[in-house]
């Protein structure tokens, strides 16, 4: 080991790889395996949207651009999120176009976290806030909700400010949600409004997944306390560009102009083709997430009833594309030797449950961003896989 290693940050010392991504990593090694490990639509990004980024191309657009997005860009992106969900953000003023979701997340809480702050952190979650916290010197605050149908009750939310009064800093909201696939309806967004609005705290709402809502309309935290809600959106679920890596963040204008500075120094400005598909994308493409919402479901029907089958237990998955599935009793309960198991024995891989933090333990999430006919393999492999440790 260098010496100079040493003298490294400390805060990035005290980190470890990500656990999903390690995991996916081993087992992909295994011959046959039948992955519903990472969160990424498999389907591909719309042609339009292709096309409006070869045409920047072809047009030369290669050069900088604003670092909060370009001014097309963020004019579609406030109507696309006013045509949506009511929300009313000046594109000039109160919206900046990040480096995907996660530009977002590190951007929001590197301007407003001060050493020493907390956040409050519902759970199971997916655990992406939690190195980002602690890079910026806060500690995270988990909420076990998985006793409250994997939404957080406002009874709770008090309780955790309450003991943090003097320390806490924000509250982050993830729904639909990543891992469990539970989203929260207007009357739940208003409980938790009445309590954040008691406190000079920020309510980070991530909303990535809020056009894969499937039982009603998703309602934005940021249409019901819009003046201490950050709102963060992008184009990676909604129109498959996982891998284009545009984000935004909206909000009031003082704490936007906070997060501008640090998107700024981070990446200067986005890709400028990328920049030009996700414009397109909004504007021309407000509805592209209906058919593969209309196939998710189907994806996820076919699931829910082969794990039930199989005597797994999953909380409603309505929004996103995920199942948080509870292991059968009677299995082994510790969720990471779980899914290696399996992974070995029946060649299908799982994200464990624990890797989503307090409440996710006995439980394991399962992607159903893959075709029919691999959720069908993989649900067959996992029922003869609990048949044969049932006899044992």
């Amino acid at each position: 080991m260098s010496r100079l290693s040493e003298k490294m940050n400390k805060r990035v010392a005290a980190l470890t790889p990500a656990a999903i991504l390690t995991f996916n990593a081993t087992v992909s090694a295994i011959p046959d395996i039948v992955k519903l490990t990472l969160g990424e639509p498999d389907f591909n990004t719309p042609e339009h949207v292709k096309q409006a980024a070869i045409k920047a191309i072809e047009d030369n657009e290669s050069h900088y651009t604003n670092s909060r997005g370009t001014e097309g860009l963020r004019q579609a992106a406030a109507h696309f999120l006013n045509t949506k969900y009511g929300l009313n953000y000046d594109p000039d003023k109160q919206v900046i176009m990040t480096e995907g979701a996660t530009g977002a997340i590190y951007a929001a809480l590197t301007a407003m976290i001060n050493p020493g702050d907390t956040v409050i952190v519902p759970t199971p979650i997916f655990p992406l806030y939690v190195p980002i916290l602690m890079l910026a010197g806060a500690k995270p605050v988990f909420v076990d909700t998985s006793d409250n149908g994997f939404v957080l009750s406002p009874e709770k939310l008090s309780a955790a400010i309450e003991a943090n009064k003097d320390t806490v800093k924000a509250v982050i909201l993830n729904f639909p949600n990543n891992p469990t696939g539970v989203t929260y309806h207007k009357e739940d967004l208003q409980k938790l409004a009445d309590v954040i609005s008691k406190h000079d705290i920020i309510c980070l709402s991530d909303e990535i997944y809020s056009e894969l809502t499937y039982d009603g309309t998703h309602v934005s935290m940021g249409s019901i306390l819009p003046e201490q809600t950050l709102v963060m959106n992008g184009v990676s679920k909604s129109h498959a560009m996982t891998g284009w890596r545009v984000g935004m963040i909206c909000g009031p204008e003082d704490i936007i102009n906070e997060v501008a500075k640090v998107s700024e120094f981070t990446i200067t400005s986005l890709t400028t083709n990328a920049q030009a598909a996700a414009e397109e994308a909004f504007k021309n493409g407000m509805d592209d997430a209906l058919p593969m919402k209309k196939e998710y479901m189907k994806r996820r029907d076919l699931l829910v009833a082969g794990l039930e089958k199989a005597g797994f237990s999953c909380p409603n998955p309505n929004g996103a594309f995920y199942v948080f599935a509870k292991i059968p009793d009677g299995l082994n309960q510790n969720s990471e030797a779980f899914c290696y198991d399996l992974a070995k024995e029946a060649k299908v891989a799982l994200i464990p449950g624990s890797y989503f933090l307090p409440g996710g333990e006995g439980y394991v999430r399962i992607s159903y961003a893959a075709s029919e006919g691999t959720i069908q393999e993989a649900v067959t492999r996992i029922q003869k896989y609990v048949d044969k440790q049932s006899v044992k």
